[in-house]
């Protein structure tokens, strides 16, 4: 099942100066929280966005809440999944923009103008980055996430972990590969660090860019989150230089879990 005005020949395009961003929102039951995130991208004032949704088949009234938004999306996809990477892929695959950002259900831009502000002067840059803000399941701030974007992002910024969320991470499409779908909870990290090698150009904004919901499923599968971790940053990163930050961050995950706070990456 599938909707959305590029059904129609309707193109996203309508500033032939600026890149199509191409957004995609990945949601299966989400019903409390798709909402917030369709009203987000809906009312960005850059013209050229170009919004996919992938639903896998929800079974409470998503799809109808998307359906009150078809007319602002370029196309919307509803059926089984294997998972969330496979949504995800899903979602790149049917991506024709110049650039594509993941905003999946619960997430929002930090503001109505933030890609506007991030696409206000023509660049060369490969990747652009942010800031995001930790939010509750009301959208109440929790301030900013604990691991805050460096000023300067390469591919080997994330050996002490992800310094920068996929909701504030913007990639030329043409870089951008496939989501690993042996990883199950944390093939995010691997996208962005293999995204970052491809790069020419890192472009930090120096703007909140999401407003990132809080929890996840790295939380809720923290061994599994670990291990996979692991193994990911073995394969970018090298054995000794893995073990060193593994030990670290295995340290401040669990701190985390022992004061109660939600894991944030």
């Amino acid at each position: 099942m599938q909707g959305g005005y590029r059904l129609q020949q309707i193109a996203s395009k309508k500033d032939l100066q600026k890149p199509v961003l191409s957004i995609i929102t990945i949601v299966y039951n989400g019903a409390p929280f798709i909402e917030r995130t369709l009203k987000s991208v809906t009312e960005q004032t850059y013209a050229n966005i170009e919004y996919i949704v992938i639903d896998g088949a929800s079974r409470d009234n998503t799809l109808d809440i998307i359906k009150n938004y078809q007319n602002n999306i370029a196309l919307w996809q509803s059926e089984k999944d294997k998972g969330i990477y496979d949504a995800m892929n899903k979602g790149l695959q049917l991506a024709t923009g110049d650039f594509v950002l993941f905003m999946n259900a619960g997430d929002c831009f930090y503001h109505p103008s933030t890609v506007e502000s991030i696409f206000y002067e023509n660049s060369l840059a490969d990747i652009y980055y942010g800031d995001a803000l930790v939010v509750d399941n009301e959208n109440k701030s929790l301030g900013p996430r604990r691991l805050r974007p460096p000023e300067v992002l390469t591919w080997k910024s994330f050996r002490m972990g992800m310094l920068v969320c996929h909701q504030s991470f913007i990639v030329k499409r043409s870089i951008a590969p496939l989501y690993n779908l042996n990883y199950k909870i944390a093939a995010d990290i691997d996208w962005c660090i293999s995204c970052m090698k491809n790069a020419q150009q890192i472009k930090n904004t120096h703007l909140f860019i999401s407003r990132y919901l809080a929890g996840g499923a790295s939380w809720q599968n923290l061994k599994k989150a670990l291990a996979e971790r692991f193994e990911i940053m073995h394969n970018h990163y090298g054995l000794l230089s893995t073990i060193g930050s593994h030990i670290i961050i295995a340290l401040r995950i669990i701190t985390q879990k022992i004061r109660g706070t939600k894991f944030t990456n």
